[in-house]
């Protein structure tokens, strides 16, 4: 049986079965949880999770991650349990006084541990789901952070407002629509992290052509091709760093 636990709730794998409730309550005391959800896709541009509450009814929780408190409600929310090492290396690699851009920032995956572990002069964290936003502005409370920003709206018509020295664009799904709005906000020498769910075949091929074919006349700079995890059979999450000069 595969599960995560999200705070003091249990996501369980949509294949797991049970034959009693006394299942479900023996679960909870084994892994000392107030709720057992399933949560079987998300959906939507607002990543919003399609679930089913299996035992208890409470679905708001406070998970810890890389020293970093996260306020969220999985039943209105996302939270990818996998992606925890790739946002403490983003939050590491920013510099001292930089003004950053969290593109699809959700409730602060990437804007919180960069607010907490780094000197980023400023932050600012675009989220186009109310629900979503709710949280990134109670999680920059709860971090007690005073240098980011929340923006609710659509990243393509709140990037062009603002300009950045790195920005990240963490949403897998037609991230590379995104990719000039990006670039067009990016300082000159400034760096991108873009994610995107690509075939194992063409992955040192087409997340870099899909940045040079936005970028113009601006030289594009690899830096890292990182692999985060595998999306579905022979399809890899990657995200590519890159400086646009």
């Amino acid at each position: 049986m595969k599960w995560k636990r999200i705070g003091d709730i249990l996501i369980l794998d949509s294949k797991f079965d049970y034959e009693s409730y006394d299942d479900l309550e023996n679960l909870s005391r084994k892994h000392n949880v107030k709720t057992i959800m399933k949560i079987d896709h998300i959906q939507g541009t607002k990543r919003e999770p399609v679930y089913t509450v299996l035992y208890g009814d409470e679905t708001e929780t406070v998970n810890k991650e890389n020293g970093c408190l996260f306020k969220l409600d999985l039943a209105k929310v996302m939270w990818s349990k996998g992606n925890n090492n790739e946002r403490l290396r983003i939050a590491k690699l920013v510099g001292d006084d930089e003004t950053v851009m969290d593109m699809f920032a959700g409730i602060g995956y990437f804007s919180i541990p960069i607010g907490v572990h780094s000197n980023a002069k400023h932050v600012y964290s675009i989220e186009i789901n109310p629900n979503s936003y709710f949280y990134l502005k109670e999680n920059i409370k709860l971090n007690k952070l005073t240098n980011v920003t929340p923006i609710l709206g659509d990243c393509m018509e709140q990037a062009p407002k603002y300009n950045a020295d790195r920005i990240v664009m963490g949403y897998v799904k037609t991230t590379h629509h995104y990719l000039k709005v990006a670039i067009d906000s990016l300082n000159e020498g400034g760096i991108l992290h873009y994610h995107e769910t690509v075939p194992e075949k063409l992955m040192k091929t087409r997340p870099i052509e899909r940045v040079i074919s936005q970028a113009g006349s601006r030289d594009v700079e690899l830096l890292k091709l990182n692999k985060i995890k595998k999306y579905a059979p022979g399809v890899e999450h990657v995200v590519l760093d890159v400086r646009i000069t």
